[in-house]
């Protein structure tokens, strides 16, 4: 190991608290900048690190699913984020949904316990000349995106949204009832609707007012976290196909399947807080008690936080960063998180994974390790670094951009499967040769 070396790691989201953990395990003194409490972005409310300001869910769990192989890929390596979200899980069906609270008071508390991490609250406006590791995130702002924009060319932009968190206790149980899909658990809340009350919904949300964008914004929305009035718009029955399909549902009060439901996830270890799923969002706050309330259950809800979009930046990164998220122009500067192009909570610690464990191995003078395309970690690296289509948009993971199977079974459940045991295999082939 090169001594007196210092790595910094700016920014403490998932992408940096999981960079500077890695750096540190492998005994690389990091200066982790974060300029909470000091300044906010609009999208955060709390002072601790790896902020979930979305949704409390990190979905799917079985390794079956690309999520949840990249979940048990990151597990089986040592990750940080994935030890403080399984102790800090709340129940949520065959999904992985954690205290939100809880998780980042976790992760918080194990960043600054770490002897090699060295937590810096102040702004950063320039990239350090030292090692480097940029995980600001996709509301990078002011002059250290006009640095970022003249090191590596000119960024991109869509925009993301989040759903409304009601209580519990204005929830109308007499209407709502708790249940999975399929009787599989009690994990949701759910408000099931007639078709006559879904079609009053969906035309209050398509009259109903926006939020407007700042000028510099255009209306270039991500489709996995697409605002529900702007799914609505596309076809009267797109949520009843969608967040609102009924599909496995049965109301204890009728016995029959609802025309449409919406479901509620547990957003805190108490119960005390549910998220509206699927119902990201940019109606103004008002609009939002309004025509929220129409659903069935929720006529009295309380709102402790309301829907909320912003502006995601994030780079043009194929050709501009290799598989290991390093600059393909400066030698030691890399970058992590949802700026890169990754898109979704386990997918941006994994690029934060990835990129610590490289940056530790070129200070420690050892050869860059590739985690192939064979991997779920893998082949979000190489889709970051080698797209080749012309409209370069973020990504979560999935088997379609792995390296595909050789006679892979038809059945997707069993294709899943097998892409998790070659995955995993390749994993453990990898740390037992001490190549990670």
């Amino acid at each position: 190991m090169r001594q007196g070396i210092t790595a910094s790691v700016i920014g403490a989201g998932l992408a940096g608290c999981e960079a500077a953990y890695q750096l540190a395990e492998r005994g690389i003194s990091v200066r982790l900048v974060e300029m909470k409490p000091k300044r906010y972005q609009p999208a955060h409310k709390l002072d601790t690190y790896a902020e979930l300001v979305c949704s409390n869910s990190f979905r799917a769990a079985n390794v079956e699913n690309a999520v949840g192989l990249l979940k048990q890929e990151l597990r089986t390596l040592g990750s940080l984020i994935m030890q403080c979200a399984d102790e800090t899980a709340v129940p949520a069906g065959g999904a992985l949904a954690v205290d939100r609270l809880g998780f980042s008071e976790l992760v918080t508390k194990r960043i600054k316990a770490h002897p090699l991490i060295k937590v810096v609250c102040e702004e950063a406006l320039t990239i350090p000349n030292s090692p480097a590791i940029i995980a600001t995130g996709p509301l990078t702002d002011g002059s250290l995106l006009e640095e970022i924009e003249r090191v590596t060319g000119s960024t991109l932009h869509f925009h993301d949204a989040a759903a409304p968190i009601v209580t519990y206790e204005s929830i109308d149980m007499s209407k709502a009832f708790v249940s999975s899909r399929y009787d599989k658990g009690a994990d949701y809340i759910n408000c099931p609707m007639s078709m006559e009350e879904y079609y009053t919904f969906v035309r209050a949300l398509l009259q109903a007012e926006r939020a407007p964008l700042h000028e510099f914004e255009t209306p270039r929305v991500f489709e996995g976290c697409m605002p529900v009035e702007i799914m609505a718009g596309r076809g009267d029955l797109t949520l009843a196909y969608g967040p609102m399909k009924p599909v496995g549902i049965t109301d204890p009060h009728t016995g029959k399947r609802p025309f449409a439901v919406v479901q509620l996830r547990r957003d805190n270890a108490e119960g005390s807080l549910y998220n509206m799923v699927g119902f990201q969002t940019n109606l103004k706050f008002g609009e939002q008690k309004r025509v929220f309330r129409l659903i069935p259950g929720l006529e009295n809800a309380e709102f402790v936080r309301y829907g909320v979009m912003h502006r995601n930046s994030y780079l043009n990164s194929p050709g501009m960063l290799t598989p290991q998220y390093m600059s393909a122009s400066h030698s030691g500067l890399f970058f992590a998180g949802q700026l890169t192009g990754v898109e979704g909570y386990i997918e941006s610690a994994s690029s934060g994974f990835v990129a610590g464990v490289s940056l530790a191995r070129l200070l420690n003078g050892q050869e860059p390790v590739d985690f192939t395309r064979r991997t779920a970690l893998g082949s979000l690296a190489h889709y970051v670094a080698e797209y080749n289509g012309s409209d370069f948009q973020p990504m979560n993971v999935t088997f379609g951009i792995m390296e595909q199977l050789d006679n892979a079974p038809r059945n997707k459940k069993e294709r899943g499967a097998a892409y998790a045991e070659r995955s995993l295999a390749h994993i453990k082939s990898l740390l037992s040769g001490g190549n990670i």
